[in-house]
């Protein structure tokens, strides 16, 4: 009777009061380690991994992902009529004859589709007969993911938190016996308390939270007791929590924009002030962004560019050195300022692409372990996609003047050119440094300096693009508008090699950084900076044809 009342309260708490156990999980309960995908990771983790996946959010109407989840096993009955399972693509949702307005299903409506089944078992078909999976059937496999991952979760097999002192893996909760078993119930009985107390506003919060705490840290000392040397670095499990609540990043790109409409107001009104501002700002929000990817690099035990996300992070970093170096020499006030907003686009867009950029901690793959020359490799290589984006938003902004009047922006125009092509020699010789160390690290890896895999022969592509260029200015083929719009038009070569081969391709022997999605929002992304470069090429050719005919 007690059970039911307290499961009662719970339910009324998930649709009145939301708020009332935002955090009821507490902070030893994100902590507890659990392992997964080889790693071994705090809870929190785990449940934030799990709900982005399943609902396609780390939080739940504000609920907290570590509340949330936990609630899947103390409650299954509630949650298998609850539409949370997100199903995005539309072809998907039509097979399986789905309403089709709706984006979020229950796990009730889509176990008992007989349709799931089949497509599922089309898309292994596929799988084993290593076909690459198209839009669909890589909807289908994340379905399967979600469905599998909730089941999994629902009944205690997913979630481990116990070594087992006989094998690699670790024990589900499903599998716990004798006092481990009592003490995990203690948690979650501990878990009910805390919501329930906090929903009848009692008083008591205090002391529920507080028995919750102990209850944790009592399975905790239990668990570790059974394979001390598996439990896990509870140093770095307590770094991971601070990582996934601090959100360095977004205080980054915060920090990043606010510089960068300090520079913005230093160039309209030269005022000094704004100027030391913009600096200062940007300096900050620098420093968030390094802590972020050391923070990352101390968990992982690598630098962090094994990735799509991690090299998005990456990018802008290495740009907002390469545009304070400039900046210092030149004092032009718009290359820091150009570059701060080019960090705020891909920190930005890190956080809106959850599904595309995976801010997952993952292991690496065995072949890539311990490798010196695959770091470096990959770190060099995605410092000169830095230098070559710098000088693409940089192109911009000089279209941007060329479009205006270009006689009245001239020493600007000069100043960005100047800027554009120091840029563009930079990630020449970090590009070419990167391409040889690859080679190396392929002749270790795969017994051959170079095959002609789509990733080299790509990055070989965008290398003599971007030699053409410098070429074409030394000998004058290529001047100020020229530079700007062929830096534009050679980062299309520099996305091809970056995203197109992982994730349009999806072909040759780097399947480590292959991905999914975004192909439509980059085609924009190309699409649209090609019209701007046509739109300002022909108003600027009329201009040019008028003022011949004026001085005729």
């Amino acid at each position: 009777m007690r059970r039911s009342r307290q499961l009662w309260f719970l339910l009324v708490l998930m649709f009145m009061a939301p708020s009332a156990w935002a955090g009821a999980a507490g902070e030893a309960l994100r902590t507890l380690p659990v392992q997964q995908g080889g790693r071994i990771k705090p809870y929190d983790s785990f449940a934030r991994e799990a709900l982005k996946l399943v609902y396609g959010r780390e939080k739940y109407q504000k609920r907290e992902a570590a509340d949330v989840v936990l609630t899947w096993m103390i409650i299954p009955e509630h949650w298998d009529e609850v539409e949370f399972i997100q199903v995005r693509h539309s072809g998907l949702r039509e097979a399986l004859k789905l309403d089709g307005v709706r984006v979020y299903y229950s796990p009730k409506e889509l176990f008992l589709n007989e349709r799931v089944g089949l497509l599922v078992q089309e898309m292994r078909t596929k799988l084993q007969a290593q076909e690459k999976l198209n839009p669909y059937y890589q909807a289908v496999q994340t379905l399967e993911n979600q469905l599998s991952l909730y089941h999994g979760i629902k009944f205690g097999q997913a979630l481990q938190v116990v070594p087992d002192a006989s094998s690699e893996t670790w024990l589900p909760v499903a599998r716990l016996e004798g006092e481990l078993k009592d003490k995990f119930a203690a948690i979650t009985k501990a878990f009910i308390k805390v919501v329930t107390t906090e929903s009848e506003g009692k008083g008591g919060a205090d002391e529920a939270v507080a028995n919750l705490e102990a209850a944790v840290a009592d399975f905790k000392m239990l668990a570790q007791s059974v394979s001390p040397e598996k439990y896990g670095n509870q140093s770095k499990i307590k770094a991971e929590v601070h990582l996934n609540t601090f959100h360095p990043f977004m205080w980054s790109w915060i920090f990043y924009l606010i510089g960068g409409l300090f520079l913005l107001g230093a160039m309209v009104n030269n005022r000094k002030w704004l100027y030391v501002s913009g600096w200062v700002t940007v300096i900050v929000g620098f420093l968030l962004h390094t802590y972020g990817m050391g923070v990352r690099s101390y968990l992982l035990g690598r630098p962090p560019v094994s990735n799509m996300y991690e090299t998005v992070v990456w990018v802008p970093w290495g740009a907002i050195i390469f545009a304070a170096l400039l900046e210092w020499k030149s004092r032009s006030k718009t290359v820091l300022m150009v570059s701060s907003l080019l960090s705020v686009f891909c920190l930005i867009l890190t956080d809106m692409a959850p599904s595309v950029l995976d801010k997952t901690l993952s292991p690496l793959q065995p072949v890539l372990r311990d490798n010196f020359w695959l770091t470096t490799h990959v770190l060099v290589i995605t410092l000169s996609y830095a230098a070559f984006f710098l000088a693409f938003a940089l192109a911009d902004l000089q279209l941007v003047y060329f479009l205006r009047d270009e006689g009245k922006y001239a020493q600007k125009i000069q100043e960005g050119t100047k800027a554009i092509y120091r840029t563009i020699q930079v990630g020449v010789i970090l590009l070419g440094a990167g391409i040889i160390l690859g080679g190396v690290w392929a002749d270790y890896s795969w017994g051959r300096f170079w095959g002609w895999d789509p990733k080299e022969t790509w990055a070989l592509i965008a290398w003599f693009g971007y030699l053409a260029i410098l070429h074409g200015r030394i000998v004058g083929w290529v001047r100020q508008f020229g530079l700007a719009v062929s830096s534009i038009i050679g980062f299309s070569l520099v996305i091809m090699a970056w995203y197109g081969v992982n994730f349009v391709l999806g072909a040759g022997l780097h399947s480590y950084g292959f991905g999914a999605g975004g192909v439509e929002y980059v085609s924009a992304f190309v699409a649209a900076h090609i019209l701007w470069v046509v739109y300002v090429a022909t108003v600027r050719q009329s201009r040019l044809k008028s003022r011949e005919s004026s001085a005729q």
